[in-house]
């Protein structure tokens, strides 16, 4: 395992609320020079962990900057696990920049970059990394369900499940090495193996059982994709601005019209829902439609549900396929008398009366739900995740096999990369080829 690397000496500083006028704005504070931070604008650091009304002041000019509220909370009993302040003032900018420009002004002291105070968490072992990464989809929740599967994260439910299988790992390579130190004792090192070779094959059905999931977090990390497309003029753009409730696509009579995709985010149950409207498919000689179509057809590669239109007063027109389907009859108010659902299933719906709108979401939201789950059981929510996973199932596949050949050498080794790969998702090995990507993308205060 490798040691998180100590915390840095500067201490840092970083407005930890939105920007704009508001009744509170909340300024943080991490590192050494905390205390100081405290005796030059407050008067020195209040009782830990309870709130006190303060007076802060220039240290340059001792001019009263705000009347707030201080709490300090000294290591390692903190977020980050150094000594950590918080300043509540009023959220006015005046404010707000009159207290951010001491502390700027004080040596030692500077601003923090985006994603600082949750590194200097990690680098403390205050938190694993996947936590971290809980913590950052947390921030980044649009939906109930995406909230309670980043919130289960952050808790440490990966974390913890993956230090267990590392474990077991380590305990399954010691007993290889064991079998070798006894390998002129062929009972001892036989039964040895035996134990190792029930402990690898368990592990490998457990961790093929965790990505066996169909992909459920992290497409409800990112969003369930559903694609509207059909023939020019099958009401796709209309249907959207329906079921977006407001104009983002520009409907006209002339086919065509649509050249480029338009990207809607909706909450559907609590579920996320990427809605996409796209170009009518047909062929044209007209060099900007046509691009337009070859991106419909590449978008509706990578949906998860394809909703194909035809006017129900058309004949229908063949689909795109590539991915799972939902017929709709549109335009239902030009049809006398158009049934609910045709042979194929297909829901005749109307964007401008709305009649059927309903119907499609519920139909929308079934097969998002069917996919993506609710957000409680998905192991896998990120890329990083199951590339480790595969990586340790591939690992034990190989050490099973050189295990029942007699080269147990090898199949310990293997059971070491395993371990290593586990590793990597809670950070307990080297993983600083994700850090910087991952800090990046937090905002400045967190």
């Amino acid at each position: 395992m490798t040691a998180p690397t100590a915390p840095g000496t500067d201490t840092v500083f970083a407005p930890a609320s939105g920007f704009g006028r508001a009744a509170i704005c909340v300024v943080r504070v991490s590192g050494p020079g905390t205390r100081r931070v405290l005796e030059a604008l407050a008067g020195g650091p209040p009782p830990p962990r309870r709130l006190a009304l303060r007076t802060l002041r220039d240290p340059t000019n001792g001019e009263a900057l705000d009347r707030a509220l201080v709490a300090f909370f000294p290591a390692p009993h903190s977020f980050t696990g150094e000594d950590q302040a918080e300043l509540h003032v009023h959220g006015g900018l005046a404010t707000r920049t009159g207290v951010l420009e001491a502390l700027a002004r004080l040596p030692g002291c500077r601003p923090a970059e985006p994603g600082e105070f949750t590194r200097r968490a990690f680098l403390a072992g205050r938190m694993d990394l996947s936590a971290v990464e809980g913590l950052a989809d947390l921030i980044e929740a649009q939906t109930q369900a995406q909230r309670r599967q980043a919130l289960r994260q952050l808790e440490g439910g990966l974390g913890a499940l993956a230090d267990a299988w590392r474990g077991r790992l380590v305990e399954t390579q010691a007993l290889l090495e064991a079998a070798l130190d006894f390998s002129d004792e062929g009972d001892v090192a036989a039964s040895v193996e035996a134990q190792a070779a029930e402990r690898i094959a368990a592990l490998a059905h457990e961790i093929a059982a965790a990505l066996a999931d169909a992909g459920r977090g992290e497409r409800l990390r990112e969003g369930y994709v559903v694609v509207l497309a059909g023939p020019p003029n099958a009401g796709k753009s209309t249907l959207m601005n329906a079921l977006a409730r407001r104009d983002v696509a520009i409907v006209s009579a002339v086919p065509g019209t649509t050249r480029d995709a338009i990207e809607v985010r909706l909450d559907l149950g609590g579920l996320p829902v990427t809605l996409i409207d796209t170009a009518g498919l047909r062929e044209t000689q007209d060099a900007i439609e046509a691009e337009g179509v070859a991106r419909t057809r590449a978008r509706i590669a990578g949906a998860d549900l394809l909703v194909w239109l035809d006017p129900v007063d058309a004949p229908a027109a063949p689909e795109a396929g590539g991915a799972p389907l939902l017929h709709v009859r549109a335009k239902s108010d030009l049809a006398d008398d158009a049934p609910a659902a045709d042979a194929r299933g297909a829901l005749a719906l109307s964007a401008t009366t709305g009649a059927g709108i309903a119907d499609l979401l519920a139909a929308i939201e079934d097969r998002a739900r069917g996919t993506v789950g609710d957000g409680g059981d998905a192991v896998v929510t990120r890329a990083r995740h199951r590339i480790a996973l595969e990586r340790a199932r591939e690992a034990l596949d190989r050490a099973a096999a050189t295990l029942a050949a007699g080269e147990t050498e090898l199949a310990a080794e293997d059971v070491r990369l395993a371990a290593r790969a586990v590793g990597t998702i809670a950070g307990r090995v080297d993983v600083e080829d994700v850090l910087d990507a991952l800090f990046g993308a937090f905002c400045i205060g967190k």
